[in-house]
C-alpha cells in the first residue's frame, strides 16, 4: 500500500445505516472525504465517527455536483470516487489501479461483487436505448444486446465503454483535466456520460479483474412502483439522449463517432504495468 497517495470522495444522503456496515474499521491508508447532500439522520455524525472529513452541504446538489465538491478537496495523487455502498479493502487493489492508470491513463474500475460473491456487470458497453431496455431483461434487446454487460474475472482487464459511478477512479490531475463530473445530472446517467466524454478525449476507461471490492448494490429504480428515483432518471435519461442522440437508435452510427473505444470496448487491457 502506498501510503495517503489515495483520497476517496464518497456522496452521502441519508446514509447512516450503510456507512456503519460498509466503512467499518480502524485507520485508513487514504485521505476520506464524504460530501453530505443535506441528510435528515446522522451521516455527518458516523461519517466523523468512522474517520472521515466530512463537508455538509446547506442542501441536496445532486451526486455530480457532490463529488465535484469533494474533488476540490482532494489532496492525493490519484482519487476514487466511491458510493457508501460500497466494501473497500485497501490493502488489496490501490496498488492494481496505480500500476492501470499509470501505464494507461483514463478511468479505472474495480470488477464489483455482491455480497454473496457474484460479479456485478459494472463495466458496460454503448448505452443504446435499445441497450437499456435489454438490460431490464426486455426479450429480444436483452439478446441483441447481451455485450452490454461487462464483467472481468481475475487476472483479466477489459476496456468498457463507462463504468457504474459507485466506484470510478483515476489520477487526480487526469480527472480535473477531464473536467469533472457533469452537473447537468442530478442523479443517472452522470457515469454514461463520463465514460463517453473521457474516450472522446482521449482517456481510456476499464475494468480491473484484480481488484474485487464488494458493492452491496440497492438500486431504487428496479421497483416497478412509481418514486422520484424514476422521475429522477427519467429526467437524466432525457438530458443524455439529447447530448447524444446517436444511441437513441438501434446500433451504428455511434461507433463511428467513438472510433477509438468501438475499436477496444470488450477486448483485453495490454499487460504494461
Amino acid at each position: 500500500m502506498t501510503g495517503r497517495r489515495w483520497s476517496v470522495v464518497t456522496v452521502t444522503y441519508n446514509s447512516a445505516r450503510t456507512l456503519r456496515a460498509c466503512w467499518r474499521g480502524g485507520a485508513r491508508p487514504y485521505e476520506w472525504i464524504v460530501v453530505d447532500n443535506c441528510s435528515s439522520d446522522d451521516s455527518v455524525a458516523v461519517a466523523q465517527e468512522l474517520g472521515a472529513r466530512v463537508v455538509r452541504l446547506p442542501e441536496n446538489v445532486g451526486f455530480s455536483r457532490a463529488n465535484n465538491i469533494g474533488l476540490r478537496e482532494v489532496v492525493g495523487e490519484y482519487v476514487l470516487f466511491a458510493n457508501p455502498d460500497l466494501e473497500i479493502n485497501p490493502t488489496e487493489g490501490f496498488t492494481v489501479l496505480e500500476g492501470h492508470l499509470d501505464a494507461h491513463g483514463g478511468l479505472a474500475a474495480p470488477q464489483l461483487l455482491s455480497a454473496d460473491g457474484v460479479p456485478q456487470p459494472n463495466g458496460r458497453g454503448f448505452p443504446y436505448a435499445t441497450a437499456k431496455l435489454g438490460n431490464r431483461k426486455i426479450w429480444p434487446l436483452s439478446r441483441l444486446h447481451a455485450s452490454y454487460r461487462l464483467t472481468a474475472a481475475p487476472g483479466e482487464a477489459v476496456w468498457v465503454a463507462w463504468v457504474m459511478g459507485a466506484a470510478v477512479a483515476a489520477r487526480t490531475r487526469d480527472f480535473i483535466d477531464l473536467g469533472g463530473w457533469n452537473e447537468q445530472f442530478f442523479l443517472y446517467y452522470e457515469d454514461h456520460e463520463l465514460g463517453l466524454r473521457a474516450w472522446r478525449g482521449g482517456h481510456p476507461v476499464a475494468l480491473l479483474g484484480d481488484v474485487r471490492w464488494t458493492h452491496h448494490w440497492g438500486r431504487a429504480t428496479n421497483s416497478l412502483r412509481w418514486s422520484r428515483a424514476h422521475t429522477l432518471e427519467l429526467r437524466s435519461a432525457r438530458t443524455f439522449f439529447g447530448m447524444f442522440p446517436e444511441f437513441l437508435t438501434g446500433l451504428p452510427p455511434a461507433p463511428r463517432r467513438h472510433r477509438q473505444a468501438a475499436r477496444l470496448v470488450g477486448s483485453p487491457v495490454p499487460n504494461g504495468r
